[in-house]
């Protein structure tokens, strides 16, 4: 089998190449999925960087979350980082903009804005926003941040994966939260009871005092990529009847639309 050419190989340089950048993306692509364990020593065969490179690649790489550092195996795999760098794309370039209309169709019919998100660090960054007419609505916009823990996009998120695959994001949220751990977990307990129970996670007044609404993941692959929409606006006019009984199923069935036009378009 024919040897990758090494990143740093004088065939592939520039006047704007960056060393150290592109061995650390060859260091990421080494890894086959986010299961797979590498330590150093088979990180320096794969790519012929020397090994004290490779260590201190990693420790950076680790540092900045996309590379998760397992003492017990003193090993490495890919961190939540790098899933974020999928999502934004997915979002961006495929599921944002087959949904954009179908958002915007819901936020013209209940004055709410609809908005789809991918994670980053412990926030869910908006990638797209449709806002309705009416004057008492959200006016966050595209590039808007909200908290995973707190959020009904976050919590739809986390709600749409296994407990054991949370653990990356929820180390995340204990470190970039200003809310105790112990205040952030029992709203997720309640957030993952509603999923099981509608099929989308509520929050009212949660991380805002103002704001309430209704949040829905997009699974696909089986898993392996999820982004989420809500839906939301004033509080004082989206009691937990309404998001229940109104925005919720409306929000559901927005959702599942798009995922039959993603998957058929697969």
């Amino acid at each position: 089998m024919r040897k990758t050419m090494a990143p740093d190989s004088p065939d592939t340089k520039g006047h704007n190449y960056v060393t150290a950048l592109a061995r650390g993306l060859e260091l990421l692509r080494c890894f086959g999925d986010a299961a797979e364990y590498l330590g150093n020593a088979e990180l320096a065969k794969r790519t012929d960087i020397p090994r004290p490179t490779v260590s201190r690649l990693t420790a950076t790489l680790t540092q900045l979350g996309y590379l998760l550092y397992m003492p017990h195996l003193e090993k490495y795999r890919l961190g939540p980082r790098v899933l974020d760098l999928g999502y934004r794309y997915l979002a961006s370039e495929g599921v944002g903009n087959i949904a954009q209309p179908f958002m915007q169709e819901l936020a013209d019919a209940t004055d709410c804005m609809v908005a789809l998100g991918v994670p980053e660090g412990a926030h869910l960054t908006y990638t797209h926003a449709c806002q309705g007419k009416g004057p008492l609505i959200l006016r966050l916009q595209v590039g808007s941040r909200v908290p995973m823990g707190l959020s009904s996009m976050g919590l739809a998120f986390l709600a749409a994966h296994e407990p054991a695959a949370r653990e990356p994001y929820y180390e995340r949220i204990r470190a970039e939260s200003a809310m105790p751990w112990s205040d952030i977990e029992p709203l997720l307990e309640r957030a993952y009871e509603d999923y099981a129970n509608y099929g989308f996670c509520m929050t009212d007044r949660t991380w805002s005092r103002d704001i309430s609404g209704v949040g829905v993941p997009l699974i696909l692959e089986n898993g392996q990529r999820v982004v989420s929409f809500n839906c939301g606006g004033a509080a004082q006019r989206l009691t937990r009847d309404v998001l229940v009984e109104n925005l919720g199923p409306r929000l559901k069935q927005v959702v599942e639309q798009v995922r039959q036009l993603v998957v058929g378009g697969d």
